[in-house]
Formats: C-alpha cells, structure tokens, sequence
C-alpha cells in the first residue's frame, strides 16, 4: 500500500510515521481543566509545551464539545480563535494549526486571515451546509468526525440498528460528495465520545482497522476521554495512562494521527511502536 500524504501549505506531508496532534483548548469548560487556557501567558506557555515535546500540529478549539457545553455564538467562538491564532503567528509562525470548529464562515477567516493549515469539522458537515463548498475553496486539509445531532443533544442519539455499518456509509457518501468538490486531502476521524455509549466507544476501537478500505489517513482522539475513566473509574486528570493505552492499541490498528492533551506520551507511543513494527518487518537487524 502506497504511503497516505496530505497538501499542506503546498508540502507533501508523508504519514508514513503516524503524527501527533495537540491539543490546545481556549473554552473556559473543556472536559479536561488541565487543558484550559486563556490567557496570553498560558497560551503561549501551551503552544511551546506541544512543540518542545514532539508535537506535529496544534489543534485550536474555541467551542467545547463535550455533551453539556454551553452554547457559543460564531463571533465569541472567532474572537477566541483570533486571540490565539495571533500569539501562534507573532511566535511561531511555521507550527502546522488546525482548527477546531463547525463553522464554515469561521474556518474561512482562521484560513484567510490567520493562515490556519487544516479544518477539523466534528460534525462532518452536517451543522453547516456551507462547510464542504468552504473546504473546498480554500484548499486546505479537512478532518471529518462522525457524530449526531449537535454537541448539546449527540448522546440523546445512540440507538444504532448496526453502528458500524452507519459510520461506514456515513463516511462514504461524504468523502464522494467532498472529491466531487474536488477536495482530496480528507482525514477521517471515527468520532470517539460523540453519539457513542462507552461500550460503543470500544466496538469502534475494535473494528479500527475497516476504516483502510478508504484509503484515508485516520485519525484518532481519545484522550483522556470518559470512554477510559467511565470504564476503570477516576477522572479525566487520572486517566493518562488508559490514553497510552489506547493509542497504542489505535497505532496498531491504522490510526495515522493521534489527537492527544498529553504531547509527550503520545510521541514515545508513536517511537516505540513504529520501531516494534519496523524491526517486525526487517529481514536484518534493527
């Protein structure tokens, strides 16, 4: 199989070695606290903490998503997003940004006026008809989450005939709609947490590997999701090591990109299993 790619600012970025994506949240009720940041000082303490540690790109969000967020109008969310963006390009104007929003007027201006890299759409386009048409213009990498209804409402819609089989046309019909528009550069993202029970949660994790009959770089977030602490018990702060966990049993099954708070544990998961697999596969000493 011929190695995935992705048109980044007119690079080919290769996924032979999976990457890492962090996260920095700038909502004041993220589910996570410890990934909150607000001020200036905390941002950009943040963005250094993602790149000092090994971190590929930075995923910006302004609108949390977790099931009993409050509601965010386009021009709060925007006006978090810029405050960010602008400490990201005044310091480290070269960092790969992804953001983190449904809206297709809010992607354009982080795009144009900010020069965000990527768009990370949790809802697939399905809360803004404008998203594909947007994504399209502008030339830019698209990540597509699988999810129901809204972040408010998603875990009130769980009741799959067969979840699988849903996901899987879900993503078929809208990656065709997507190269119909002639965008090619889409990652697919299974949508951990979100209209997903926890034990639905891991049949998804389970059946990982049916999303390369795509042929699309795959994205997984799970971190530190309640998927893990609902399941041992705990808390979103005691549950770093189920998140290694996980994204390694993700990196063994397909996931090129991993969505993590915790940069560092992500990168050592990535090194050690790339070197597992790599000396699995030599005929030599590795």
């Amino acid at each position: 199989m011929l190695d995935k790619t992705l048109n980044i600012r007119g690079t080919l970025t290769s996924l032979a070695t999976p990457l890492v994506m962090g996260i920095l949240n700038i909502t004041p009720d993220s589910f996570y606290a410890g990934s909150r940041k607000q001020t200036e000082t905390a941002i950009e303490d943040r963005i250094r903490e993602i790149l000092s540690e090994g971190g590929d790109w930075i995923d910006i969000g302004g609108y949390s998503s977790r099931p009993d967020a409050a509601e965010v109008s386009p021009e709060e969310e925007m006006e978090r997003l810029a405050f960010a963006l602008k400490i990201l390009n005044a310091h480290y104007p070269e960092a790969i940004v992804s953001v983190d929003t449904f809206r297709a007027g809010v992607a354009r201006r982080c795009v144009e006026e900010y020069g965000a890299a990527i768009i990370n759409d949790i809802s697939g386009g399905e809360l803004d008809p404008g998203m594909f048409a947007t994504v399209a213009e502008l030339k830019v990498p698209y990540i597509m989450m699988h999810m129901r209804g809204t972040p408010q409402t998603m875990q009130q819609h769980t009741d799959y005939a067969d979840m699988m089989e849903e996901i899987m046309l879900y993503f078929a019909a809208k990656v065709r709609e997507l190269h119909l528009l002639g965008v090619s550069d889409v990652i697919l993202d299974p949508g951990f947490g979100f209209s997903k029970t926890v034990s639905q949660n891991y049949q998804l994790m389970g059946h990982l590997k049916e999303f390369e009959v795509f042929g699309l770089p795959l994205l997984v977030g799970i971190s530190r999701k309640s998927m893990i602490y609902k399941f041992l018990g705990g808390t979103p702060a005691e549950s770093l090591n189920g998140t290694t966990v996980l994204n390694t049993y993700a990196l063994l099954n397909g996931a090129d990109i991993l969505r993590v708070h915790d940069v560092r544990a992500a990168v050592e998961a990535v090194k050690l299993v790339s070197k597992t697999v790599n000396c699995q596969l030599s005929i030599v000493n590795c």
